[in-house]
């Protein structure tokens, strides 16, 4: 949809009546972009924020367009917290529509999470697709390394003192919390995950860079060409060969994603498909950070297990 024609249904919702979503009155107004930014918003705002995320983690993030009811919500934000590099460029234009500077980028309350963020895959500063994949500024699933929380949380805890700074030793003492938190998470994770460092791997897309690095896992290759394009029979025949000369031992898929190919490598190759998912809310197991984890490293580790198990049987 164009801007103009975006600025036309917004208009006509409110000449129609439409009611504005509901705040608390007594909570800071915070949008995030998804619903993992928005579990980390929580964790350091606590009850002094109210939170809202726009994207549906259940869905492939490369089709999602925002909808009329999305720039209602924004009119009425204080802070604004967004993935940043090529994962939610929709933002900033529906930012500009609302006329909040408060809200757009150099504002209070405007927070780009990957500021800080040591990031895989910097090919150029363009947003054009390369290799098939719309990462060229960087891969943008950083919150897939649960360290990165560190970074994260710390620029989520900047932007609520710069809006609210009565309450920031409040913030400050939840961020520090939930970092000691999860350490002791980390620690686990890292130890359930050891056994399998340097086992090659295949995903559905390229969501996980940053995950297998974390864990040391081999993260060969992408089974899609490009987002939404379901590889050839000349990629098929490839990704068979290369599975079976690796010994690649799982491959990666995530619920939004067809599993009509991954399926088809599996049955030709004997790997097992585990399904993984990359934000939380997705499905009923991951409903904050900790647990979206908590299941993902689960996953892999009992995929793992067993791949291994029947590859030494």
């Amino acid at each position: 949809m164009t801007r103009f024609y975006f600025g036309v249904a917004c208009l006509l919702l409110f000449c129609l009546g439409w009611a504005m979503p509901a705040w608390a009155d007594d909570a800071l107004r915070v949008v995030t972009t998804t619903t993992d930014l928005k579990s980390l918003v929580e964790v350091v705002g606590d009850d002094r924020v109210m939170v809202k995320s726009i994207a549906s983690p259940a869905q492939d993030p490369h089709s999602f367009e925002p909808r009329p009811g999305d720039f209602q919500l924004l009119q009425g934000a204080q802070m604004v917290v967004k993935v940043g590099l090529d994962h939610d460029l929709w933002i900033d234009a529906l930012l500009a529509e609302t006329g909040n500077q408060e809200i757009q980028r150099g504002g209070a309350g405007y927070v780009d999470a990957s500021v800080g963020i040591p990031l895989l895959e910097v090919r150029s500063t363009s947003i054009a697709p390369i290799d098939g994949h719309n990462h060229g500024a960087g891969n943008p699933h950083y919150w897939l390394d649960p360290a990165n929380a560190e970074v994260i949380t710390g620029g989520i805890l900047e932007g609520l003192e710069r809006i609210d700074p009565d309450h920031a030793a409040g913030y400050e003492a939840n961020r520090s919390r939930f970092l000691a938190q999860l350490q002791d998470r980390l620690n686990t994770w890292e130890q359930q995950l050891a056994p399998f460092r340097g086992q090659p791997i295949v995903a559905y897309h390229n969501s996980w860079p940053y995950l297998a690095r974390r864990f040391r896992l081999n993260l060969l290759d992408f089974i899609e060409p490009k987002p939404g394009i379901p590889p050839s029979p000349t990629r098929l025949a490839a990704l068979l060969r290369e599975i079976k000369d690796r010994q690649v031992k799982v491959i990666i898929r995530e619920p939004y994603e067809s599993d009509r190919v991954p399926r088809l490598l599996s049955s030709k190759t004997g790997v097992p498909v585990v399904t993984l998912v990359s934000s939380i809310g997705a499905i009923p197991q991951a409903q904050d950070y900790f647990s979206l984890f908590d299941y993902n490293i689960g996953a892999l580790e009992a995929s793992l297990k067993a791949a291994l198990e029947a590859s030494n049987g």
